[in-house]
C-alpha cells in the first residue's frame, strides 16, 4: 500500500486531504484499522494502548510523540496537525468483543493515549474520546487516561462509572513562565489542578466511583523557587506523584526521544539543570519529606494503574 500523502505536507499528489482548520491546526479525517495497539516498551504492564487521534494540538516541545509524525515535514510542523481516527468507536466496539470472547473472564488493561492527548482542543468537538468511553463501559477495562487537558472534566459522568481507572494529569513545571516557553499552546498550571480538584470533589463514592489521580511530573521541568513550595503543596490532591527526567536524545526518526526545540529551551535554565541546590534529585527530596503518605515514583513505575 502506498504511503499517505497529506494536503500541505507532500510535494506529491495529496491522497489525505485537510477536512477543516482548528485554529492554526491542520485536521485530517482517516479511517482506522485497529484502535487497540499491543503495549509494549514502557507501558508493557498493560494490554493495549488506544490512541484517538494521530499528532496534538498541544505540541510540547519536548514531547516524544513527535518522532511518530507521517513525514519529516509534518514531524518539524509539529502541534499544527492532527489526524482523527472517525470510525474509531466502531472498531474499538469489535475488537472488545473479540478480546471477551478468547477472554471471557479478564478485563483488559488499557493505556489512554501513548503518542497524543485524547483530550486535545478538537476533542470538545469531536468528541472521540467521550464515544470510546461509552464503548468501553460495558466491557470493565482496568483504564488509565494521560491527559495534560481540563477538556476531561466534561466526562466525569462517564468516568464515574468505570471502578478501575486512574486519571494522570500531566503537570511537569510548577511556573506559569516555564510552562510558557516549553509548552506555550498548552493549557495553563491552574486549569490542570482545578480539573484534578473538580474530578475529585465532584463525585460522590456513594453514587460512583473516584478515580485514582495521578500527577505526572514527566519530564520534570524547572520550578522557579518562589513557585516550589506552593506547587508541592498543590500536589497533596493526588495519590500518586511521578518523576521522569528528559528522555535520551537520538536523532533517529521513529525513535521517541527529546527534540531540539526542548534542548535549546533547556539552556535558557541551566542555573537549575547545573546547580547543587536545584534540578531532579533535589526536587524529588523536597517531594518525598514534604509530602508523606503519598506515592512518589519514578519513570516507568509511576505509570502502572495500581
Amino acid at each position: 500500500m502506498s504511503k499517505a500523502q497529506y494536503e500541505g505536507y507532500t510535494d506529491q499528489a495529496a491522497t489525505k486531504l485537510v477536512r477543516e482548520k482548528f485554529g492554526d491546526t491542520n485536521v485530517y479525517a482517516q479511517n482506522a484499522k485497529s484502535i487497540l495497539t499491543k503495549a509494549s516498551g514502557f507501558i508493557a504492564a498493560y494490554d493495549f494502548t488506544i490512541n484517538p487521534y494521530r499528532g496534538c494540538q498541544y505540541g510540547c516541545s519536548y514531547c516524544y510523540a513527535a518522532a511518530f509524525s507521517p513525514n519529516n515535514k509534518m514531524r518539524h510542523d509539529w502541534g499544527k496537525w492532527v489526524i482523527f481516527k472517525e470510525n474509531s468507536a466502531d472498531i474499538l466496539e469489535k475488537e472488545l468483543e473479540n478480546w471477551y470472547r478468547k477472554n471471557p473472564h479478564l478485563s483488559p488493561k488499557i493505556y489512554m493515549s501513548s503518542v497524543t492527548d485524547p483530550y486535545q482542543p478538537l476533542e470538545s468537538k469531536l468528541q472521540l474520546t467521550r464515544r470510546l468511553l461509552e464503548v468501553m463501559l460495558p466491557y470493565r477495562p482496568v483504564l488509565v487516561i494521560q491527559t495534560r487537558s481540563p477538556i476531561i472534566t466534561r466526562d466525569i459522568d462517564y468516568l464515574q462509572r468505570f471502578q478501575h481507572l486512574r486519571i494522570n494529569m500531566s503537570i511537569p513545571s510548577g511556573s506559569e513562565v516555564v510552562r510558557k516557553d516549553f509548552e506555550p499552546r498548552s493549557p495553563s498550571i491552574k486549569a490542570r489542578f482545578n480539573a484534578i480538584y473538580k474530578i475529585k470533589h465532584s463525585i460522590d463514592s456513594l453514587k460512583g466511583f473516584v478515580p485514582k489521580l495521578s500527577v505526572t511530573i514527566t519530564p520534570l521541568l524547572p520550578t522557579l523557587p518562589t513557585d516550589e513550595s506552593d506547587f508541592i503543596q498543590k500536589l497533596a490532591i493526588a495519590d500518586r506523584v511521578v518523576i521522569q527526567d528528559f528522555h535520551p536524545s537520538d536523532q533517529r526518526s521513529l525513535v521517541a526521544s527529546t527534540r531540539q526545540e526542548a534542548k535549546e529551551i533547556k539552556n535558557k535554565y541551566a542555573w537549575w539543570y547545573d546547580s547543587k541546590h536545584f534540578g531532579y534529585l533535589q526536587f524529588k527530596e523536597k517531594l518525598v519529606s514534604q509530602l508523606p503518605g503519598i506515592e512518589i515514583k519514578e519513570g516507568k513505575a509511576g505509570f502502572t494503574y495500581e
